[in-house]
């Protein structure tokens, strides 16, 4: 079936606008998963069996650790299609608390040579009102292990952003198994300002508030950042994630560096603005996720994302003291099978390394943390 796709991506798929193509993909996995039967067969063949690649975290059990990152299903129209392809985990999103169109079309682009996606979508979704009824309609069927990724709307002016977060939090909150604050895509005007811990410190507050006024003041929150920050900023949101208690950082979001790219000046350019993803980001997004455990040590679940490709990449995130890993790009290219392709191979390498879990093997090649950690204003080496 990956031969077959791959020939499907050459000949059809990379030849049409790549919004449309993966319109036509979803669309086509949603009806049939809609088939009765469908996903739960699916799901038997392409889902993580392996005892080994069982993974507990943030108050879960995960079948694998290979999840689906947000932006494939913004509006949680299928995650229960997407986990029977064989992933251990769906985040959705990103939702906003109000519906949005996005940027102006086109908006989204493969750099083919350099496999790279290049979006600037602009979160648009449905807004978190109809995607809280969509997820509600969804209870009953068997969803997988799903994350709600949250950010802010783009006409909210920024000092209202905590109502904003909060406002999407206490309306989903009733059906995530974990929640993300996004405050790390480039394709909403100031939102990366949010990164900065005074900005972010309030967020956080508003968000928490909001899941103890859904009931749900234990649900795990989690936030995802950029990996364009200064070293020192990533140590700043690591001391702030252990400061106010998070239970997890995803790292990371997309670039907006071009460096390194193959792709001609010429292709780079009809891209245009954006967050990149995929193989470019694979170095930095590991050198992010190195610091914040040098940082955290595992304090706090850390999730990797970005430039995941093949089995040896995730099993190099858990070594470096990721709990979880992601991918979108990977998927994108890699197509339906590559989810069950990564996390076989996965349970391969836990094998081969004589580990009988591979939670076993988190932080593995991680050195001892040594680090000054900042809680309740008052610092101390730990």
């Amino acid at each position: 079936m990956s031969v077959f796709y791959q020939v499907l991506f050459s000949s059809v798929l990379r030849h049409m606008d790549a919004e449309r193509a993966h319109r036509v993909s979803f669309a086509a996995l949603r009806a049939a998963a809609a088939v009765p039967g469908a996903a739960a067969t699916m799901g038997r063949l392409l889902g993580p069996r392996e005892p080994e690649l069982t993974v507990h975290a943030l108050g879960r059990e995960f079948p694998g650790p290979l999840g689906l990152a947000a932006g494939f299903d913004k509006n949680a129209e299928s995650p229960r299609g997407l986990a029977a392809l064989g992933f251990g985990f769906v985040e959705v999103g990103t939702v906003t608390a109000q519906p949005q169109p996005g940027n102006p079309a086109p908006r989204l682009f493969r750099l083919v040579g350099d496999r790279a996606i290049v979006n600037r979508m602009g979160f648009n979704n449905e807004g978190s009102a109809l995607v809280a009824e969509r997820l509600y309609h969804q209870r009953g069927t068997r969803l997988p292990v799903l994350g709600v990724n949250i950010g802010k709307t783009k006409a909210t002016p920024e000092e209202e952003a905590p109502t904003d977060y909060a406002t999407s939090a206490l309306r989903l909150a009733p059906y995530a198994d974990y929640m993300v604050v996004n405050v790390s895509s480039p394709n909403t005007p100031g939102l990366r300002d949010l990164q900065s811990v005074e900005r972010l410190r309030p967020i956080l507050s508003a968000v928490r508030a909001a899941l103890s006024e859904s009931g749900r003041p234990g649900l795990p929150l989690l936030v995802k950042i950029a990996p364009d920050l200064a070293d020192e900023d990533i140590d700043a949101v690591a001391d702030l994630a252990l400061a106010e208690g998070l239970d997890g950082l995803i790292a990371t979001n997309t670039t907006v560096s071009r460096e390194g790219l193959s792709a001609s000046d010429e292709e780079v350019a009809a891209a245009g603005a954006g967050g990149l993803s995929g193989a470019p980001l694979k170095d930095r997004s590991l050198e992010v996720l190195r610091r914040l455990r040098s940082r955290v040590g595992d304090r706090v679940t850390l999730v990797a994302v970005g430039g995941i490709e093949t089995p040896e990449d995730a099993w190099a995130r858990i070594r470096a003291g990721a709990t979880l890993v992601q991918g979108y790009t990977g998927f994108v290219y890699g197509g339906p099978t590559w989810p069950r392709r990564v996390h076989r191979g996965l349970a391969r390498l836990v094998r081969e390394a004589g580990y009988t879990s591979v939670g076993a093997a988190v932080g593995s090649d991680a050195p001892p943390p040594d680090l000054t950690v900042v809680e309740g204003g008052a610092e101390h080496a730990s």
